[in-house]
Order: C-alpha cells, then structure tokens, then sequence
C-alpha cells in the first residue's frame, strides 16, 4: 500500500491519516475535502497533499470514506470509474447495511464496510490525533467471508493492528443492531436527558448542584446533529427496537423502587459498567 486517499479529512479521517504515519506507513497521503479543511490539514502535516476526487482516486491502493453517511452513500457509485483495479474502498460509517449494499456496484475495486468505534465531542481534522483508534474496536463488515481473505483486505487488517485497534468481523446487518445498542442508545439517552433538565424551570439551579455524574451523563449530548441526523435515519428501525428494549425495562422502575427492590438493577448495572471498563 502506498497511496491511501482520505475523503472527508475530518476527526476520523484525519486520525486515521494520522495513526498510518505514527504505525509507520511512508507511503503517500492525499486529502479530499473542502478547500479550507485540505489548507488546515495541510499545515498540520495530516496529508500530504490535496486533490479532487477524480485525481486523487486514479493511482490509490486504498480510498477511505470518512464522511457522512449520506455523503458515503452518494459517493460510492462514483468510484467505480475513478478507481484502479485491486484497489480496495472502506469506510468509517456509523451504520452499515445500507453502506454495504451500495458497496457492492463497485466491481474495479473491493469494498470493505468499516466502523472505528472511536471518536470525541469535537470535531474537525484540528481535533484529529494519532491514538484515536488505540484501544478500540474496529468493525469490519463483509457481505461474505471471502472477502476478508484478499491480498488487500488483509493488509488492511494488518494496518489495523498497527495502529493499535482490534479488527473484529460482523455482518452488515449484525453491526447494526449492536450498535444501536452500544453506541445510539447512549446518544439518545444522553440526549433526552441532557434536553429534559435543561428545559425544566429550575435549569440554573440544576446546572448549579450538577456533579460530576451529570457531567458524565451528558457528556454525549454534545454531539452533532449533522452527524446524527444520518445515523438515525439509516438505522431507524434498531434503534427502536434498542429504545423499545429500554422502555420495558424503565416501565418497571418505578414499580421496583417504590417496593425497594432496587439492588439487583444497581448490581447487575455495576457488573456490567466494571466490565466494560476491564475491556478499555
């Protein structure tokens, strides 16, 4: 691999760029993005150069889309014409099936679905850093096991491991369902949360006795809308079936603590929290 294009030089773009030259790739690497985000990643050293899609695409051994959901899905189908055979696509999408469906016009290049379960409240390529991924999931999604078996499909998981995530394999339809769970769930949560408190009457004085647990609590409803807006949409029905799961289990809240039967909530909860602590 010696030319990755990064289209959408943005927070995880521009980490991914980052975390290739920290891992030690010396190969090139070329920016697609507005004028004014290309100049800052620039002169931050997070690219190599800039370019229109059509140029930068024509000699890449690998094209990494790091843009919004829709903007992945209206750019898939132009690749084909753009790419050079063997070459592989991937993605950093939040949701997978539709990604993947359109993935499959390609037929010069291969298309392999990808989610970094990583990312931060701010945005932008100034916010982008080489340690993103270390430590984090990293969700690959093939439509059929043979296609985590191509020469360029394993040097990508290759590059995956250098750069300190952990590769792991999910059908399309599979990611989404977790996800809603460990990732939209919490979003939404966090959200409501976050809109309930801060439109009651005595938002001041809530704000003003807040703790580090509303602090924490809220932390993702600081998230972007632009970005969200594409996920709810393109998973819309896992992630209800994710909030009809926590409704079912909220319904009887009420009930367990008026008859002091809290502890089991608060042990199973904790169990749970400890472990995915254990796993970070």
């Amino acid at each position: 691999m010696q030319r990755v294009v990064i289209a959408g030089v943005g927070l995880i773009g521009g980490s991914f760029a980052l975390a290739l030259r920290k891992a030690g790739f010396r190969g090139r690497i070329v920016g697609v993005s507005s004028e004014r985000t290309l100049q800052e990643a620039l002169r931050l050293g997070v690219i190599d150069e800039g370019a229109s899609l059509q140029d930068a695409c024509a000699d890449a051994d690998l094209v990494y889309l790091a843009g919004p959901i829709h903007t992945i899905l209206d750019t898939l189908p132009r690749l084909d014409a753009l790419v050079k055979p063997g070459a592989l696509v991937t993605d950093a999408g939040s949701t997978k099936a539709r990604i993947c469906k359109a993935g499959c016009s390609l037929r010069r290049a291969q298309f392999l679905g990808g989610h970094p379960m990583a990312g931060k409240e701010a945005r932008g390529v100034g916010s982008a850093e080489a340690g993103l991924f270390r430590g984090r999931p990293y969700l690959l999604t093939p439509l059929d096991a043979s296609q985590m078996e191509t020469a360029a499909a394993r040097e990508f998981v290759e590059w995956i491991g250098r750069i300190g995530a952990e590769a792991r394999v999910m059908a399309p339809e599979t990611h989404d369902r977790v996800v809603a769970l460990s990732s939209h769930l919490p979003q939404l949560l966090s959200t409501t949360l976050a809109s309930t408190l801060g439109g009651h009457e005595n938002r001041d004085e809530i704000a003003g006795a807040a703790g580090p647990g509303l602090v924490d609590s809220t932390r993702l409803a600081m998230s972007a809308w632009e970005i969200w807006r594409d996920i709810l949409e393109t998973n819309e029905e896992a992630i209800i079936e994710a909030l009809d799961l926590f409704a079912a289990q909220w319904a009887g809240l009420r009930k367990d603590l008026k008859n002091g039967q809290m502890e089991e909530k608060f042990r199973a909860g904790a169990e749970f929290a400890e472990s995915l602590r254990k796993r970070s």
